[in-house]
């Protein structure tokens, strides 16, 4: 009774393994797992958290700054003054010291808040490079995905060329040896199919590249292999009218940039106050080991101004620097939305020609099968020869190649737009 029951429940973890095996891979499964576990991701992902600490860290001067110090001084003699002609010491000659004071920098002109608003707007660009990223690797997993799909399909087309041929050389080395036909005609066959035969193995090793990427890209296995889902598509809606400066707006990239503009404003503000003042305060408790003082411990609070006379010209330089990363940044962003419009007219351009394509081989794929089929009754008639047989067999599978090739242009050149405009 135990074996029994041992036995089916083996059997009924093999049929879950079994139906879990079979269920189709599906794309938005590959997307997530890409946003799981793509190795770019995971190192991306570490920019906008390192940011988040940039925060804090600039955020740490809207609290006062708490120094404490302590120390022990030997003295080869100590310290003393004359007094009526009398020399007296006024310090031991070894003492320890002790200090406690708080400093906080009241205004300055401007230049910490801009220091932070940097520091914000730099962690607010980091985000967005992140997604960018993350838009990047999704339109690399559809292309693996969809380049997957086509070589399958591909790879059916050169077999279903391999067996035209094989059948066709069959047929010219009957006629051949009736003596119909000369050797000439089986010599063309041979050839043929050999070539038909690497045109099959260049297709399948395709696949396989194309599995390790799509592996590569989700972080799976290398030799991880399922069955893909081929009903999938990608509708484009109305993105035909999309109004360019929506698509900039939720473009991860151009954002990016705008946010470093931004930042870049805030080091040209931070840059230009260092010429200012600044003003602070101060409150601090000193200990002095001296037995001569009436008093060693000092409290004392101070408020005060200080200011940079001269450092070389760094400051200035460093002004220039910033007004000239700003104006680079600016012309950076410029570029970047000139580009997005490139991007979004080309892959309006590619959807359209890509359905048109789609059309077109769908009638060709009709009427090279039925060129195909004349030309094989043409030849056992003995009135066709076997070049129009063989040119006949590669226009079918010539025919398929561009059906397919337009199929899965379409879905990947959908996919380029929904990224132009921001919506992938």
């Amino acid at each position: 009774m135990k074996n029994l029951l041992f036995s089916l429940f083996i059997t009924g973890i093999l049929l879950v393994g079994s139906v879990s095996w079979a269920a189709p891979l599906t794309l938005q499964e590959c997307l997530e797992r890409a946003k799981q576990y793509n190795p770019g991701l995971k190192a991306a992902a570490w920019s906008p958290r390192i940011a988040e600490q940039d925060i804090r860290q600039t955020s740490a001067t809207n609290y006062p700054r708490i120094d404490a110090q302590a120390g022990y001084t030997v003295q080869q003699a100590a310290q003393g003054a004359k007094i009526g002609g009398m020399a007296a010491e006024t310090q031991q000659a070894d003492y320890a010291t002790a200090g406690l004071s708080a400093t906080y920098t009241i205004y300055d002109f401007g230049r910490r808040n801009a220091r932070q608003q940097m520091s914000r707007a730099l962690a607010d660009s980091s985000v967005q490079s992140f997604e960018a990223r993350r838009t990047d690797i999704s339109l690399q997993v559809i292309e693996a995905y969809f380049s997957i799909l086509e070589t399958d399909k591909l790879i059916t087309a050169a077999a279903d060329e391999v067996t035209q041929v094989e059948e066709h050389r069959r047929v010219a080395q009957a006629l051949f040896e009736e003596g119909v036909v000369t050797r000439n005609d089986v010599l063309q066959a041979d050839v043929r199919l050999a070539a038909a035969k690497q045109k099959l193995l260049t297709m399948k090793n395709r696949k396989e590249n194309d599995w390790l990427q799509l592996n590569f890209l989700t972080g799976s296995q290398a030799n991880f292999r399922a069955e893909l889902d081929e009903g999938v598509t990608l509708s484009n809606g109305s993105m035909s009218l999309v109004n360019e400066n929506d698509a900039l707006s939720r473009r991860h990239d151009v954002l990016a940039l705008r946010h470093g503009v931004q930042a870049s404003d805030m080091e040209v503000r931070e840059s230009k106050a260092a010429f200012y003042p600044e003003l602070y305060t101060q409150a601090a408790l000193n200990y002095v080991q001296n037995d001569k003082a009436l008093e060693q411990t000092i409290v004392a609070a101070t408020i005060g101004i200080k200011v940079n006379l001269f450092d070389g010209f760094a400051s200035t330089a460093t002004t220039e620097k910033a007004v000239r990363n700003r104006s680079r940044n600016q012309d950076a962003l410029r570029q970047a939305e000139s580009q997005v419009r490139l991007e979004i007219d080309s892959s309006k351009n590619d959807v359209n020609v890509a359905r048109e394509r789609i059309s077109v081989a769908e009638t060709a794929i009709r009427q090279s099968e039925e060129n195909l089929r004349i030309n094989k009754e043409r030849y056992q008639e003995r009135v066709g020869t076997a070049t129009e047989v063989l040119d006949a067999q590669t226009l079918v599978t010539q025919a398929k190649t561009d059906y397919y090739s337009a199929l899965y242009d379409y879905q990947v050149s959908t996919a380029r737009l929904k990224r132009a405009v921001g919506e992938l």
